[in-house]
C-alpha cells in the first residue's frame, strides 16, 4: 500500500466516491449472479417488487430498496450466488391515468389519437420514466443484476402472460362470466379493490320512499317505506325484502309493489341474511345490479338484475323518464320526482363511507358487467397449505392471520380491464359461430367453424396478473432456461404489508400452480413510510420528498419548484417551506440508507424524520476519522489485514475484539431475522460508543509504548478490528465503505471475485466477517474494562461538576 493510497482527505465526499465505486461495481461484473450448474455456491434470489413506470421513486421505494440490497449484499459476501432481479412494471391504469393527463394539457386525448398513437405516446413515457427509475435505484446503491432487467410487456413475458392465461382457460380456471365489478366512469373502467379508497365521512343524505304495495290483480294495499343514499338506484330495483320473522309485515308475504317511473312490478321477498328488522323501517329495496349486498341477495332469489347506467356514468334506457342524466344529477330528479308524486317520506344527513378511485377520484360505482374472471378457490388451497406448513414464512407473523382470512373467503377474480395499455387478453370472437377463440398465437381462423371473420377481445389484463407471474417469468418461464433451474424458488419476498392479497398472495397462488413449488422462502414484509408525524406522504401535502434531493442535496427552491411541476397545492407547498427552509445539504446515499435502517421494517408505519439523516452523515464523518487515525498510524508500518484476528494480550485490544464479536452476532442474527434496525444500530452503537470513544482513545498510548511486540500487536487489532468493520457495515454502507476499504493494506486473497481472481478487489466480494471468524469471545476482559469505563466515567463527572481543567489531578483513591 503506496502512502497515496493511504491517505484519506480530511473530510469524506459522498457524491465522489459514489461516482467512482458503483460503476467499478457494474463494470467489473460484481452484481452479477452466476447459472452455471458447476458454480457449487448456494443460491440467493430476491425479485424486486417492480416500481411503476408512473414517474420517480419516493421514500418508500428508497426504504425498500435499501432493505433488499442489505440482503442481497450481505449474502453475496457469505458465499451465495446472490441474484437481485431488477424490472419495473406497466401499472395499467395508472400509467394510462398519467399519460391522458400530459394529453389533455396538450388539448388533446386518447379517443382523438387512436389506439395505435396513444400507445407509442405510452411506450414513449415509459422509456422515459422506466430510465429515472433503474436511475434512481443506482443512485441508491442497488447491486442489482443489470443484464437481468425486466418490464411486465417484454416480449419475453407477454409470452408468460399469453402461457399462464391460456392454461388457466384450458383448466377451466378462467371464464367469462357477468358479475358486480367496481366501475370508474371517468376512466371508464374496472378497478381492482387495491384501486379503490373507502372514504370515510362523506357528508351524505338518508332519504326515505313510499313504494305503493299492490296484489296480483294491481290493487293498492298500502305502502312500504324504504330509505336509501342513493335515490337513483330505484330505478334498478327488482325487489323489496322484508325479514320472514317480522310480524309487521306479515300480511304482505307474497305481494308486490309498483314502480312509479316504469312498468314494472316487484316482489316482496322474505330474506333473513340482508333484513335487520330493528335497523330502519325494516324494508330494504334490493338493486342486484348496483349494490353487492343486494347482488348477493339477487342470487339467492333468482332476481333479475338491471343495469340502469351507461359505461360514462350517465342513465341508459333502463332509467324511464331520466334516461340520459348524468347519475348525480339523475338523483336530484328522482328525488324531486318523488316528493312531486308524493312519496317522499323525508331526509336526514348521513354519515357514510364510499368507494372513491385511486386513479380519477370520482366515486366508483357498483354495477353488473361480463368480464373475465380466475375461479380462485381451486389456487387458494395450496397457498393455505403453503403457509400453514411453513412452506412459506411470513414475517412479521402477525399478517398470517389476515392473509388466512382473506384466502378462506375469496372471490373469484375479476382480471379483465376496459385500458388501452397492457397485456392484450388472448381471445377472439367469431362472428359466424361466436367461438370464443383462445390461443397462445394469434389465430388466423375460428378453430370451430374455420372462418376468418375473428374480432379480438378489446379489454387488457388486470396489471396484477403479469405481476403474479414475476418470480417465474423473470427466470425466464415457460421456458426451462439456466436461470429458471437455478434460482427458482427464490429466497425472499420482501415488499409492503399493503399489497400482501393483491400481489404476494397471488404470485404464491400462481408459483404453486404453475411450478409445483411455493415462489419464495419468506415473505418479508415492511410497514407503510410515512412524514415524521405519520401521514401518508403525497403531492397535496408537500410531504413527498424524492430520495435524490436528500442524497445530493436541494435548495429549497429546487423542492418548491419540484412540488409545484407536481401539482401540489399551496398548502403543500407551505408545509415543505415551514419543514425544510433551508432545503438539504448533500447528504450523500449511506446516510440516507442508514437512517432507513434505523426503522424497525417489520413496523406498521415508518414515521420518517429525514431530520435523522444529518445525524448519520456525522456517523459517516465519526467512521471516516476514525479511518484516517487508524491509517495515518498504520502508514508504512507493513501492518496489513489478514481476515483473522490477531493473538493479542494486552486488555483494550482483547477487549475491542470481544466487542466486535458481539456486534457481529447481533448483526448477522438482525439481517438473518429481518430485523435490519438491531443489525444496523448494533454496528452504530459498536463504531460510535466503543471503537471510536473508548478503543481509540486507548490504543494512543499503546501505539506509543516503547515495547515493540505490545505496539505491533496493537496495529494489528487496530486494522483487523477497522477491516472486518468495513466488511460488517458495507451491506448497509457500501459507498464509504469500499472508499476506506481500497486504502487499508491487506493480502492480496482479500476480496476477490469467488469465480475470476483475476478481477480486481473489492470489498463487495470480500467474505462477510462472523464472531466466530473475526473476533474473540473474552468475558474477562469485558469485565476488566467496564471497570476501567466506570471509574473513567464517574472522573468525567466531577470533572464537569466542578468544572476542572484536564491539567488538574483528581484523586480517585
Amino acid at each position: 500500500m503506496s502512502s497515496d493510497d493511504a491517505t484519506l482527505p480530511k473530510a469524506y465526499a459522498p457524491g465522489d466516491a459514489e461516482a467512482k465505486w458503483y460503476p467499478f461495481w457494474e463494470s467489473n461484473g460484481f452484481f452479477e449472479a452466476s447459472s452455471d450448474p458447476a458454480d457449487e455456491r448456494p443460491p440467493y434470489t430476491i425479485a424486486i417488487p417492480p416500481p411503476n413506470v408512473t414517474g420517480t421513486l419516493h421514500m418508500g421505494h428508497a426504504c425498500r430498496t435499501t432493505f433488499e440490497d442489505v440482503l442481497i449484499r450481505y449474502h453475496r459476501m457469505a458465499g451465495f450466488n446472490a441474484l437481485w432481479i431488477p424490472g419495473t412494471d406497466h401499472a395499467g391504469i395508472a400509467t394510462q391515468v398519467v399519460v391522458e393527463r400530459l394529453l389533455r394539457r396538450e388539448g388533446t386525448d386518447r379517443h382523438t389519437l387512436g389506439r395505435e398513437k396513444f400507445l407509442e405516446r405510452v411506450w414513449e413515457w415509459k422509456e422515459q420514466s422506466g430510465g429515472r427509475i433503474l436511475a434512481q435505484l443506482r443512485h441508491m446503491g442497488a447491486s442489482c443484476d443489470w443484464g437481468r432487467t425486466h418490464f411486465t410487456m417484454d416480449e419475453d413475458l407477454v409470452k408468460a402472460v399469453r402461457e399462464a392465461f391460456v392454461r388457466l382457460y384450458e383448466e377451466g380456471l378462467i371464464y367469462r362470466g357477468t358479475r358486480l365489478v367496481n366501475w370508474d366512469v371517468e376512466t371508464q373502467t374496472v378497478l381492482s379493490d387495491l384501486e379503490v379508497e373507502q372514504e370515510e365521512g362523506y357528508a351524505g343524505e338518508l332519504f326515505e320512499f313510499a313504494y305503493a304495495v299492490v296484489d296480483e290483480d294491481g290493487n293498492e294495499l298500502g305502502e312500504v317505506v324504504v330509505a336509501t343514499t342513493r335515490p337513483e338506484t330505484m330505478l334498478g330495483d327488482t325487489a323489496v325484502a322484508i325479514h320472514p320473522d317480522d310480524e309487521r309485515y306479515a300480511h304482505l308475504h307474497g305481494k308486490l309493489v309498483k314502480h312509479p317511473f316504469v312498468d314494472r312490478r316487484i316482489p316482496i321477498i322474505l330474506d333473513a341474511e340482508l333484513v335487520d328488522m330493528e335497523f330502519g323501517t325494516g324494508v330494504v329495496k334490493v338493486t342486484p345490479a348496483h349494490d353487492p349486498n343486494d347482488f348477493a341477495t339477487g342470487k339467492r332469489h333468482g332476481l333479475e338484475e338491471i343495469n340502469i347506467l351507461n359505461l360514462d356514468g350517465t342513465l341508459n334506457d333502463e332509467g324511464g323518464p331520466f334516461a340520459g342524466l348524468e347519475r348525480f344529477a339523475a338523483r336530484k330528479a328522482v328525488k324531486a320526482k318523488l316528493e312531486e308524486l308524493g312519496l317522499a317520506r323525508g331526509s336526514k344527513k348521513h354519515a357514510m363511507t364510499v368507494p372513491r378511485s385511486q386513479r380519477s377520484g370520482t366515486i366508483v360505482e357498483p354495477m353488473i358487467s361480463t368480464q373475465w374472471f380466475v375461479k380462485m378457490e381451486p389456487l387458494a388451497k395450496p397457498a393455505i397449505a403453503a403457509v400453514e406448513d411453513g412452506t412459506i414464512q411470513i414475517l412479521p407473523e402477525d399478517w398470517k392471520k389476515t392473509y388466512f382470512h382473506w384466502l378462506r373467503n375469496i372471490q373469484d377474480w375479476c382480471i379483465s380491464r376496459q385500458l388501452w395499455w397492457g397485456h392484450p387478453i388472448p381471445a377472439w370472437y367469431c362472428q359466424q359461430c361466436e367461438h370464443v377463440n383462445v390461443s397462445r398465437e394469434d389465430p388466423t381462423e375460428c378453430a370451430e367453424c374455420g372462418s376468418t371473420e375473428l374480432e379480438r377481445d378489446a379489454d387488457v389484463l388486470d396489471t396484477w396478473f403479469s405481476s403474479g407471474l414475476w418470480p417465474f417469468s423473470t427466470l425466464g418461464w415457460p421456458d426451462e432456461t439456466p436461470d429458471l433451474k437455478r434460482f427458482y424458488p427464490t429466497a425472499d419476498m420482501e415488499t409492503g404489508y399493503d399489497i400482501l392479497f393483491f400481489w404476494v398472495a397471488r404470485m404464491i397462488m400462481m408459483g404453486l400452480h404453475f411450478m409445483g413449488e411455493a415462489p419464495f422462502r419468506r415473505v418479508l414484509l415492511a410497514g407503510l413510510v410515512t412524514d415524521e408525524r405519520g401521514d401518508k406522504m403525497s403531492k397535496t401535502k408537500g410531504n413527498v420528498v424524492d430520495p435524490l434531493d436528500v442524497i445530493q442535496g436541494a435548495t429549497l427552491e429546487q423542492l418548491l419548484e419540484k412540488a409545484r411541476a407536481g401539482g401540489a397545492p399551496e398548502k403543500g407547498l407551505k408545509y415543505l417551506k415551514k419543514t425544510y427552509p433551508d432545503g438539504f445539504p448533500e447528504y450523500g446515499t449511506d446516510a440516507l440508507r442508514m437512517t432507513l435502517l434505523s426503522y424497525s421494517p417489520q413496523a406498521r408505519r415508518i414515521a420518517l424524520s429525514l431530520k435523522r439523516v444529518e445525524g448519520y452523515r456525522n456517523f459517516a464523518n465519526k467512521l471516516w476519522n476514525a479511518a484516517r487515525y487508524a491509517l495515518m498510524n498504520l502508514e508504512g508500518t507493513g501492518a496489513k489485514a489478514t481476515g483473522a484476528p490477531p493473538a493479542v494480550t494486552a486488555l483494550a485490544n482483547r477487549w475491542i475484539l470481544a466487542r466486535l464479536g458481539a456486534a457481529l452476532e447481533t448483526t448477522k442474527k438482525g439481517i438473518e431475522d429481518y430485523r435490519l434496525d438491531e443489525a444496523s444500530q448494533a454496528l452504530y452503537h459498536f463504531v460510535w460508543d466503543e471503537l471510536c470513544d473508548w478503543y481509540l482513545e486507548l490504543s494512543k498510548p499503546l501505539l506509543e509504548s516503547e515495547d515493540a511486540a505490545l505496539v505491533e500487536e496493537t496495529r494489528a487489532t487496530l486494522i483487523h478490528v477497522l477491516e472486518a468493520t468495513l466488511r460488517a457495515l458495507h451491506p448497509m454502507m457500501p459507498f464509504i465503505t469500499e472508499e476506506i476499504w481500497q486504502r487499508v493494506a491487506k493480502d492480496d486473497a482479500l476480496g476477490r471475485h469467488p469465480r475470476d481472481a483475476a478481477k480486481p478487489q473489492s470489498l463487495i466480494v470480500a467474505r462477510y466477517p462472523t464472531a466466530e471468524a473475526d473476533a474473540r469471545a473474552d468475558a474477562e476482559a469485558e469485565a476488566d474494562l467496564a471497570v476501567l469505563q466506570e471509574l473513567v466515567t464517574g472522573a468525567r463527572s466531577i470533572r464537569a461538576e466542578h468544572d476542572l481543567t484536564r491539567k488538574q489531578r483528581i484523586e480517585l483513591c
